[in-house]
């Protein structure tokens, strides 16, 4: 069917009726970048109080996963007329993107320029959300020469980069690509330790899922700052706390997202 996004089974169900050829959807095009004059790349010299730009290879590997093609601009400067001279790029017809995802510049510092001049380039659709975390972040459409792009500006702490990612960024570009979007799968499970949380914002906590007599345990990751990379590397699953939830005690039934379902 139309939309559908063509799976190990599908090859072979094709080849077994002699079909050679299938017509689809060309990949769609999306650039990334990561923003901060504070960033150094890897194999880079690191400066005093900097950091390695570690979202641009995150971001990467998830929209490899995607099958997309990326191209990939590198780390541009805390300055407005450098990020509007990429976006221009990026969105014109010098590298003609559908999509551009990038990382940092949309909080409310005196360095975070991403906001506005997406609103010179085009329109901020929306700006920040009621999750966490991930609550810094940007959409909308810039132009240049005729031409336009969907902009994702996701937020600089690396784990809310992944989470913004899952919960909104991947089903919108598969839609770009022209696949129908599928429920991602998700799991019910026993937390195992109580998660404090307050009512109003719907929050996603790393953790790990095992299965314990037939039935799923959840564990969280130990800390769950935004900025705390490993303890998202050692999770398999987040686990979904809608906004009018309160603090989860242990034994309570709680939602996962497990990665596989995700990536």
């Amino acid at each position: 069917a139309a939309g559908r996004r063509l799976t190990p089974a599908d090859l072979g169900l094709a080849a077994s009726i002699d079909h050679g050829a299938l017509e689809v959807v060309r990949r769609a095009r999306v650039a990334v970048f990561s923003t901060g004059d504070e960033l150094s790349d890897v194999g880079t010299p690191l400066a005093s109080g900097g950091i390695r730009d570690s979202n641009r290879y995150t971001l990467i590997g998830l929209l490899q996963r995607l099958d997309v093609e990326i191209v990939d601009l590198g780390i541009v400067a805390d300055d407005p007329a450098a990020l509007e001279a990429v976006l221009s790029a990026a969105c014109g017809a010098e590298i003609a993107a559908d999509a551009i995802v990038t990382s940092g510049g949309v909080s409310a510092g005196d360095a975070d320029y991403t906001r506005d001049v997406m609103a010179r380039l085009g329109d901020v659709t929306f700006w920040r959300l009621a999750i966490k975390p991930g609550r810094p972040m940007a959409f909308g459409r810039v132009s240049h020469g005729g031409r336009a792009a969907w902009l994702f500006a996701l937020p600089g702490n690396p784990v809310a980069v992944m989470v913004v990612f899952h919960a909104l960024v991947r089903d919108a570009l598969l839609a770009l690509a022209g696949a129908t979007a599928e429920p991602v799968l998700s799991l019910v499970a026993v937390c195992a330790t109580s998660i404090a949380k307050l009512p109003g914002r719907s929050e996603f906590v790393r953790a790990v899922a095992t299965r314990v007599d037939g039935t799923w345990r959840i564990t969280p990751t130990g800390g769950q700052g935004s900025g705390i990379l490993r303890s998202m590397s050692e999770a398999n699953c987040l686990v979904v706390l809608d906004a009018a939830r309160g603090p989860v005690e242990a034994g309570e039934l709680v939602e996962a997202w497990p990665f596989h379902g995700l990536l």
